[in-house]
């Protein structure tokens, strides 16, 4: 039965992250890539939506670069060949980059309220360089946020030194440490930001039925609430499954909790699960590039014609 319970955890660590991990690394690199592509040589006038929105282009295009590696490690039986810094690297990057996400989007709905409250005047906290300024706070904060990471996570040895592993966080360090650390991490890097999502997104609902009622106003108000659920569903897929199971697996880890070894391995598996669930919002965040407003989208569409126009006239012309 213990065998069963630990091949499980093989078969997911072989085949179903590896799978997950190619797959994200794929669609996430091109997504971003036309996206970051876009802004730089496409939109010319920037907003403070889009300035929140190319940071999280940024910080997802960062981490998309690490998961060639994860992948193989993961295809190669968990056997890591990178060396001890890029174990240590990749792993910082990763967490990052999830909450520097979280924070990002918490920004973007709060533009979005402002946008919907007063369409006609910009807000302090819409102004370009308030938001620059914003970035590089949240940049600095992240950062000095998931180091204290740093201190549990790395590579480890198994038979003899022969084979060197690069743990995930959650099994990774002394569990009664890790676990003070990764609460306060949940609930600062986590909690606090879907508050603030869920409290605006409930205050821009409000307002839009306001505005409703007042029919005098011509404003297209289905973008701005559509921005701000579609960013709490994010969060409550992607992100609330993750750091339940990361907390509990933290937990099945403490020396004085007596499970049995099937009870920690499926544990293990349902924690495994949800890991690159977590990671698809490298792939989701590119949604909210087209549904940000700005023309954005219509931009990107247009550029695409004119380049397929422009290869087709040079076809027929040779």
């Amino acid at each position: 039965m213990n065998e069963t319970c630990s091949k499980v955890n093989e078969v997911l660590d072989s085949y179903y992250l590896t799978t997950f991990y190619a797959i994200e690394f794929i669609l996430g690199l091109t997504g971003n890539l036309i996206v970051i592509c876009g802004y730089i040589f496409c939109l010319k006038e920037w907003k403070c939506s889009n300035i929140y929105l190319f940071n999280l282009s940024i910080s997802d295009l960062v981490f998309i670069c690490t998961l060639p590696m994860f992948v193989a490690y993961y295809a190669n039986g968990k056997i890591w060949i990178f060396g001890a810094f890029l174990c240590k690297l990749n792993r910082y990057i990763l967490y990052t980059n999830m909450y520097l996400s979280m924070l990002f989007l918490a920004c973007i709905s709060i533009d979005r309220y402002l946008l919907v409250s007063n369409p006609m005047r910009i807000h302090f906290f819409q102004k370009k360089k308030v938001a620059v300024s914003i970035c590089i706070s949240l940049w600095i904060f992240v950062t000095l946020e998931v180091l204290p990471m740093l201190t549990f996570i790395g590579v480890t040895a198994h038979d003899n030194n022969t084979i060197i592993k690069c743990v995930d966080y959650a099994s990774a360090g002394n569990a009664d440490h890790n676990l003070i650390y990764n609460v306060c991490l949940t609930v600062v890097g986590f909690l606090l930001p879907m508050c603030i999502m869920g409290v605006f997104c409930v205050k821009t609902a409000c307002m839009l039925k306001e505005l409703n009622k007042d029919q005098s106003r011509s404003i297209t108000l289905e973008k701005p609430l559509a921005l701000v659920i579609l960013a709490i569903v994010i969060f409550s897929v992607l992100f609330i499954p993750y750091h339940v199971m990361r907390n509990i697996r933290m937990v099945s880890r403490l020396e004085n909790i007596k499970l049995s070894h099937c009870t920690v391995e499926i544990i293990k598996a349902v924690y495994t699960i949800s890991r690159p669930i977590a990671f698809l919002s490298i792939i989701t965040n590119s949604v909210f590039y087209f549904l940000s407003g700005d023309k954005f989208r219509e931009i990107i569409t247009s550029n695409i014609r004119k380049t397929i126009r422009s290869h087709c006239f040079r076809k027929h012309i040779n």
